[in-house]
């Protein structure tokens, strides 16, 4: 008796002992059901991407593909910013209001932005990574890397990942009112953590969070190692409407900065205006050098500006 026949019999069994069997689903219907949850997880993941600013769901060939992403956006956590603390820090809110701040990182975002399209995001191209530091601590970098961010995210084509890179004291995720968690540098020492399992979408249309992570006293070595550039890699050409801001440690103060400079396809160094002494600035800018495109931003400036606000009304 084949594997059919005992099978047949052992249906017929049951059925004589009074348990209901359910019946067989033709081909077509099974068939009709697999191509739905397949649908189902590929809408999930467009709506979730839509929500991070990223247009691309999926791209991963195949159904197995699409369902793998599926469950690993699912795990993505989400964070409420509280917009009137930011906004009384001296945040930029979306699009609330017109200001001279406002206007001022438009300017700012330009340049950075069109280096990043005109990218063909070929292999080692890197321009949508802009890493945001300065010289000496206190300069106003992460405040910088911030509203950059949040001014890039007001694009109407462009999404953008803000990745607290200061694995040294984290400064972003306390500006923005959030506890420490796993992120960056834990995806780098956890194999099986994924960069999804870290992120966090907020509830700024198109603006989502990296955390430092864990802190590490190998952190240096851990940013310079093949697993980080393969990471960078990634992020640079995984989403062709999405640019990176990290907001890094000082240059002359610690390793860090120095090993991510490397990585960078943009850098902005913040100077404080009236402090940072020019030998420091030299120092700063010899730290960067070699990176394709560096920018200067004049913080804290003690001029008078143009008045957008009353320009606009």
């Amino acid at each position: 008796m084949n594997i059919i026949e005992l099978a047949t019999q052992r249906l017929q069994e049951l059925s004589q002992t009074g348990v209901e069997m359910p019946a067989p689903a033709s081909g077509a219907a099974r068939a009709e059901q697999r191509i739905g949850t397949v649908s189902g997880a590929s809408l999930h993941v467009a709506h979730q991407a839509a929500s991070n600013g990223d247009a691309s769901p999926a791209h991963e060939a195949g159904p197995a593909g699409t369902a793998r992403t599926a469950r690993s956006r699912a795990s993505s956590d989400s964070v409420t910013l509280d917009f009137e603390q930011l906004e009384e820090s001296g945040v930029l809110v979306a699009t609330r209001s017109r200001s001279t701040m406002a206007e001022e990182f438009r300017h700012i975002k330009r340049p950075l932005l069109a280096n990043a399209r005109k990218s063909s995001r070929k292999p080692g191209q890197r321009e949508p990574l802009i890493m945001v530091t300065s010289s000496l601590p206190g300069e106003g970098k992460t405040f910088c890397a911030l509203n950059l961010a949040v001014s890039m995210a007001i694009e109407v084509d462009m999404s953008v990942l803000l990745v607290d890179a200061d694995v040294v004291r984290c400064n972003l995720m306390r500006t923005l009112g959030l506890q420490p968690r796993k992120g960056l540098l834990d995806v780098l020492t956890e194999p099986g953590l994924d960069l999804s399992d870290v992120l966090l979408r907020t509830n700024m249309p198109k603006l989502s969070l990296l955390p430092a992570g864990t802190c590490n006293v190998r952190s240096t070595e851990l940013l310079a190692s093949d697993a980080m550039d393969r990471l960078l890699q990634e992020l640079a050409s995984r989403y062709p409407d999405r640019v990176v801001v990290f907001d890094t440690t000082p240059l002359l103060l610690t390793s860090e900065a120095k090993v991510l400079a490397s990585h960078m396809g943009q850098v902005v160094v913040v100077v404080e205006e009236a402090k940072t002494p020019y030998p420091v600035l030299e120092q700063a800018f010899s730290a960067v050098e070699n990176c394709p495109v560096v920018m200067s931003v004049l913080n804290k400036g003690k001029k008078p500006t143009p008045d957008y606000g009353s320009y606009y009304g």
